[in-house]
């Protein structure tokens, strides 16, 4: 039996990461919640065994029902008629296994019916799934939206959504609108107030809307009348029972195609308002939409590992010239890279994963206790890695989500251009991944702050502090070598103190760090399990120096005056 759990051992490795008994030790509040609820862990040993069997049923069922279903899924599609969406078939036959085997609500608390799992395991849940199939994990895991509701929402709210969510309700978050994409400032869905009746109503138009026909919709609308920026946002929850919004069309979209893309049309539709008006954009959403990124996150090492199996199986059968052409070494080398890059993007994606476990599970305890200095501190340190590392790790696993995904149809030739070959849908499944939740320009925007004022260079240095066995010495020396140059990267780019030459640089810089990061990552992990990563680590930080070399040559050997060649040379900037 396919287990997309067990047969990669990588998961468990990062399950015995040191940082994990105290991450679990605050989740389960030092392991009190026993007796109270039967399941509940008694210790982390415990604990730890509860996620491994968890895993291994996610794994069965992603390998045995959900990625079996994931052809018909992505050949018929969602359809919708009379305003409503009805998914395909084997898409509503996942939701039913998942249900069944009570997976939906893993991050909640148990008080709601959730599993109260750490971000870790939960992660690699959506890892998993999307290895399966990316369009079904856009589904599932808006589950994740109910976090928001969690952190921000009364008490009544918590009861009301966050059970029905943990016994298999969908969710949405509804922000984008024809006119405000990544700029959501713009959104202008109006919300409006009815005192007699002491009920928001909600009117407009949302678009790109993922799953948008689901049972609960977190929706940014503009409550503030004469409005027109972030000040004037407010995030509300919707229910379906509840009327007033239909499903104008499914977008026809290049992939994720199991998972519904929907214009709304919000007609008087009765809404809830989540917290505090006004902070819809300013604090809601930013929490909101980082928890989605570690999702894409996800998605895009789920998709690479999908897309590395796929080229490397392909190689060892097909034969060229007269042997198999996993022999040659212009195969071999991409296999080895999409592997590298595949190790890579995960290792950073539970290095991240932890870093929110921590602050997020701090903050929790802060709503029911005074937190005790060394906690605060925590809090503050986790927050911040947490805050440099989303952004970092969307842009980077999501573009090599693409790059993998490209070159196994390399590799597969012709076949992979062909629909026959699952090689085909990753590549359009792969290609949402660096746009929605931020483009990747938009993570280097995020990440380019932690550049300039030392996050990145900071951790750097608590890697190089830690030790490895004398046999990886050669790679700890390289990446120091790689670390000196990106400090003259960034001195050379921040000294002008010009902040568009600053963009300008700004995604060679965002990426030099991410190399490092991720081959120290690669590093330690090396050091703990050689014969997993190894060959990964010596592969990605090779590659990351060459990449680093390429930026400081491309820095160094350029003027700011050069910036003028780039711009458009005919049109006057356009207001």
């Amino acid at each position: 039996m396919a287990n997309f759990y067990t047969d990669t051992p990588q998961f468990r490795h990062y399950l015995q990461h040191p940082l994990m008994k105290r991450i679990v030790e605050l989740k389960e509040r030092n392991y009190t919640e026993s007796e109270t609820y039967d399941h509940a862990p008694i210790d982390f040993e415990d604990a730890m065994d509860s996620y491994d069997k968890v895993l291994e049923v996610v794994g069965e069922i992603c390998g045995e029902v959900i990625d079996p279903n994931a052809e018909e899924v992505d050949h018929s599609g969602p359809t919708v008629s009379n305003g409503r969406v009805t998914y395909a078939p084997n898409t509503q036959e996942n939701l039913d296994v998942l249900n069944k085997a009570e997976l939906m609500g893993m991050r909640f608390g148990r008080k709601y019916g959730g599993l109260n799992f750490p971000m870790v395991p939960y992660m690699m849940s959506a890892d998993i799934v999307s290895r399966a199939d990316a369009s079904f994990q856009n589904i599932w895991m808006l589950q994740d939206c109910g976090e928001t509701i969690y952190e921000f929402g009364d008490e009544a709210q918590k009861d009301k959504y966050i059970t029905r969510v943990v016994k298999g309700e969908t969710m949405s978050m509804d922000l984008t609108e024809p006119d405000a994409g990544s700029d959501l400032q713009a959104v202008m869905l109006k919300a409006t107030y009815n005192e007699k009746e002491n009920q928001w109503y909600l009117n407009g138009v949302k678009r790109f809307i993922t799953n948008g026909d689901a049972d609960i919709h977190l929706v940014l609308a503009r409550s503030e009348e004469g409005t027109k920026d972030a000040r004037g946002l407010s995030m509300f929850v919707y229910d379906k029972n509840s009327g007033g919004v239909n499903v104008r069309r499914i977008e026809n979209k290049m992939g994720i195609k199991g998972a519904p893309t929907c214009e709304l049309v919000f007609k008087n539709a009765k809404a809830e308002l989540v917290g505090s008006r006004r902070l819809g954009l300013i604090r809601y959403v930013m929490s909101l939409m980082n928890g989605a990124r570690l999702g894409i996150m996800a998605q895009s090492v789920g998709i690479s590992e999908a897309a590395t199996r796929e080229a490397y199986n392909y190689a060892l059968e097909r034969r060229q010239f007269g042997k198999a052409i996993i022999n040659f070494p212009a195969v071999y080398e991409m296999l080895a890279n999409m592997r590298a890059k595949t190790d890579a993007s995960r290792t950073l994606l539970y290095e991240t994963s932890r870093f929110v476990d921590m602050y997020k599970t701090l903050e929790d305890i802060s709503k029911e206790r005074k937190l005790t200095p060394e906690e605060r501190t925590e809090l503050k340190y986790y927050s911040r890695l947490a805050d440099a590392f989303t952004p970092l790790g969307k842009g980077m696993s999501s573009e090599y989500a693409n790059q993998n995904a490209y070159d196994a149809i390399q590799i597969h030739g012709g076949s992979g251009y062909m629909k026959d070959y699952k090689c085909e849908r990753l590549y359009r499944d792969a290609r949402i991944t660096n746009i929605y939740e931020g483009t990747t320009q938009l993570q280097v925007i995020a990440a380019i702050r932690h550049v300039t004022t030392g996050t990145y260079l900071q951790r750097i240095k608590e890697y190089e502090a830690l030790h490895v066995v004398p046999e990886l010495e050669p790679l700890k020396r390289t990446l120091s070598e790689m670390t000196q140059m990106y400090e003259q990267l960034v001195a050379i780019v921040t000294s002008p103190k010009d902040e568009e030459y600053l963009d300008f640089h700004a995604r060679r810089l965002v990426d030099s760090a991410a190399h490092i990061v991720s081959g120290h990552l690669l590093l330690q992990d090396a050091n703990k399990n050689q014969e997993l990563f190894r060959r990964s680590a010596e592969v990605y930080i090779h590659y990351g120096q060459i990449e680093i070399i390429k930026n400081y040559n491309f820095v160094t050997e350029s003027r700011i005056e050069d910036m003028a060649y780039y711009k458009p040379a005919d049109i006057a900037e356009v207001k």
